[in-house]
C-alpha cells in the first residue's frame, strides 16, 4: 500500500475522505501553487481560478493513476472528475470503491 493512504479496517470513511483529499491537496499546493495554499479549499475550481491548466490537469492525472493504481480514460477528464479537490476525491471513490475512500 503506498505510503500516506490507508485503506485498512476500522478506519472510517470521513478519515480515508481526509487523506485522499489531502494527498491530492498536497500534490497541488507543491506542483502548482509553489507551496502557498492561500485561497485553495475543496471547492475551489481548479481551472476557473488558473491554479491548473489543461497541461496540469494530465499531470494530475498521471499522479492520481500512480498513487492510487487507477486508469482513468480520456471520457473521465471533465470537469465533474477533476475540477476541484472534492470532486476528485469523489471521483477516487467510484474508480476505488473497495478502498472505501469516501
Amino acid at each position: 500500500m503506498k505510503e500516506g493512504f490507508s485503506a485498512g479496517t476500522g478506519s472510517s470513511g470521513q478519515e480515508l475522505m481526509s487523506d485522499a483529499s489531502n494527498l491530492v491537496r498536497k500534490y497541488i499546493v507543491e506542483n502548482f501553487m509553489f507551496g502557498d495554499d492561500a485561497g485553495l479549499d475543496d471547492m475551489t475550481s481548479l481551472q476557473a481560478s488558473g491554479i491548473i491548466d489543461s497541461t496540469g490537469i494530465l499531470e494530475l492525472v498521471t499522479f492520481l493513476e500512480e498513487r492510487f493504481s487507477i486508469a482513468i480514460s480520456d471520457e473521465e477528464l471533465i470537469p465533474q472528475n477533476l475540477d476541484s479537490i472534492h470532486n476528485v476525491v469523489c471521483f477516487l471513490n467510484g474508480k476505488c470503491p473497495s478502498r472505501n475512500i469516501l
